[in-house]
């Protein structure tokens, strides 16, 4: 099953984005112009290349953003079905890349006439990369930020994971996230946990509660919305800390970033 957003087309050169869904919880992204596409973590080929013959599309470059296998498996498989580049980040070893990428890179996506801003993004890999469109404001990122959440810690540390996200939050507030995970319900459970009188998270929840009864994606989501309702984009905020204080997460109010360990540590054991 393919999901479309053609209701959220760029009017200018008409790019939309097809929502791939893969493995038992993945998004992989194409974004086409109805004639050529740009794929980003392509986990798995098969679905991509079903959507690519199903839609007409043919293949123009692919876009990584970390190294783990549900991001890049089905590259050598796609890269048999056409000879096109590879985009990912420099730090992060990955075999296919052929053009490295880092911080303020631009990458003008071949076949699609879309320039696309790099953001370092270290946290939950030491290079994981994010690709921002400033035009249409989309942000394509991985597994550092979630719809309600943010990734697991698995090579970096709490102070890079807060700055990545510091740099997402500051993006426009309606930019589209283009997560790489269905996520979300799990992630608002914690939320509500972490900030139970939060009304803007309450509503949250019922409204992508009703989307996955009726099997729609909660993805994208948007920034403003994450700036209200993530706990991991509100870790300063005076709710959050006290409520870190109150449930013994922290023995005293300490900086920054140890408040944002102490939530990321709390939900890795939720």
């Amino acid at each position: 099953m393919f999901f479309s957003k053609a209701s959220m087309p760029d009017m200018k050169n008409s790019l939309s984005i097809l929502t791939v869904p893969a493995f038992d919880d993945n998004y992989l992204w194409i974004i086409h112009d109805d004639r050529h596409a740009a794929v980003v973590d392509p986990g798995d080929a098969m679905p991509i290349l079903q959507a690519l013959a199903q839609h007409q599309l043919t293949l123009s470059a692919i876009l990584l953003t970390h190294h783990h296998a549900d991001h890049i498996g089905g590259v050598p498989r796609l890269l048999e079905h056409a000879d096109v580049p590879v985009f990912g980040p420099t730090i992060d070893k990955i075999a296919v890349v052929t053009q490295k990428l880092r911080q303020s890179d631009v990458v003008t996506v071949p076949g699609i006439n879309l320039e696309l801003k790099v953001l370092d993004v270290p946290g939950h890999t030491l290079g994981h990369i994010a690709y921002f469109a400033p035009e249409q404001h989309w942000l394509f990122c991985g597994d550092t930020l979630f719809a309600g959440g943010c990734g697991r810690l698995f090579e970096g540390t709490p102070a890079q994971m807060l700055h990545s996200l510091d740099q997402l939050a500051a993006l426009p507030d309606d930019t589209a996230v283009y997560c790489a995970h269905e996520y979300t319900l799990s992630n608002l459970r914690f939320a509500k946990e972490v900030e139970p009188g939060n009304q803007d998270l309450l509503e949250r929840i019922k409204r992508e509660q009703a989307r996955r009864e009726q099997g729609i994606p909660t993805v994208p989501t948007q920034i403003g919305l994450e700036k209200q309702t993530n706990p991991f984009l509100r870790s300063r905020e005076t709710s959050i800390i006290n409520r870190l204080l109150e449930s013994g997460k922290i023995p005293a109010s300490q900086n920054d970033v140890s408040h944002f360990a102490a939530l990321r540590e709390w939900k890795n054991r939720f």
